[in-house]
């Protein structure tokens, strides 16, 4: 559900958004090789996205051979449903089976305006110009 948005920074727009992270640790134990070990990772990953719509990335650790420490991200409005979607990943994780879950950080992110960069105003009339050169053919494509 969005909320009402927010004016800031001439013409910009901030809705409510929430950033939930959950940082982890998998220890695989079985890893005789690199190879083994982004196997594992690899099909983490995949299964995070899939399943929860998560962002996962390799974070950390990335050349040791039985652990890997990664970080999944999802972004809403909701934070009891960005919580419950980080609480499902947790549980899914402690049943993997050819790895074993190590440490786990959770962590819900409201960035506000002070967060976000400085944009610069919209010259619209720069704009139209640009684009009826795109359409004349007259500026470079």
């Amino acid at each position: 559900m969005l909320r009402p948005a927010t004016p800031w920074a001439s013409g910009f727009f901030v809705f409510d958004m929430i950033i939930g992270l959950l940082h982890f640790e998998l220890l695989v134990h079985d890893a005789e090789s690199l190879k083994d070990k982004r196997r594992v990772v690899k099909s983490v990953k995949d299964r995070l996205h899939r399943e929860h719509l998560a962002a996962v990335a390799e974070v950390g650790a990335l050349d040791v051979l039985n652990r890997a420490v990664l970080a999944a991200a999802v972004v809403g409005t909701d934070g009891a449903r960005i919580g419950a979607t980080l609480d499902r990943i947790s549980e899914k994780l402690r049943g993997w089976h050819g790895a074993e879950l190590g440490f786990t950080r959770r962590e819900l992110i409201r960035p506000g305006r002070e967060d976000m960069p400085e944009a610069e105003p919209l010259d619209a009339s720069a704009l139209a110009a640009e684009m009826l050169g795109y359409a004349d053919g007259g500026a470079d494509a």
